[in-house]
């Protein structure tokens, strides 16, 4: 972990870099559809390949298929609550290399912060099944910033909060969207966490690392 003393700042996703909550989004997903009389039937790595390239993959691709008038932002209210009820009902557990890192972040008193799109209620909830996490002195849920990944505005707020001048930052994502928000919000090193076979790495040259431990 000695690379960690290389930085002064470090900037991370929360679901799927963090957390394994992926699959829960996705089995909110089904549940959804499942609902209003639609089977999906997609896999877990397809479900990643729409959700993770673009913030409004998952609405291009599922609202078509609702045809009884639904308004999607009902249907996304609907949604949450589902993945509300799985999160409380779940077994939660770590990313590989995640409690390690952090307890090394914490013992070197390095700043640090999460930045995330989920609301402040799941993330407050999973805070408390996993205790590692408290140890994260920094939150910026979704009621912290205006513009969703890609657009910086997360980690620009965490930015202006957190960083002094000549600061070396480094930001942590699971998705392209989220790497992009890193890039142009101007953190000076940013990495890709995420497996070999992940669909996103289809999109080009893109450097990553399979998991925190491989760093």
């Amino acid at each position: 972990m000695n690379w960690i003393h290389n930085f002064d700042l470090f900037l991370f996703d929360f679901d799927g870099l963090l957390v394994n909550t992926e699959e829960l989004y996705f089995a909110a997903y089904k549940e959804l559809c499942r609902r209003h009389g639609i089977a999906l039937d997609w896999s877990l790595n397809q479900f990643f390949e729409v959700a993770h390239l673009s913030a409004e993959g998952i609405r291009n691709a599922l609202y078509p298929r609702f045809v009884n008038g639904e308004r999607w932002e009902d249907l996304y209210i609907e949604k949450k609550q589902i993945y509300q009820t799985l999160l409380e009902q779940g077994h939660l557990t770590l990313m590989p290399g995640v409690e390690p890192l952090l307890k090394a972040l914490e013992e070197a008193n390095k700043k640090r912060c999460v930045v995330t799109h989920s609301p402040k209620a799941s993330v407050d909830l999973i805070r408390e099944k996993i205790a590692v996490l408290q140890t994260i002195p920094q939150w910026f849920t979704r009621e912290s910033y205006r513009e969703p990944k890609p657009h910086p505005d997360g980690y620009l707020t965490a930015l202006k909060a957190l960083a002094k001048p000549g600061d070396r930052v480094i930001g942590f994502e699971d998705s392209a969207r989220g790497l992009t928000a890193l890039k142009e919000a101007g953190v000076q090193t940013t990495l890709l966490i995420c497996p070999p076979d992940h669909p996103q790495l289809k999109t080009g040259q893109v450097s990553f690392y399979p998991s925190l431990l491989d760093i």
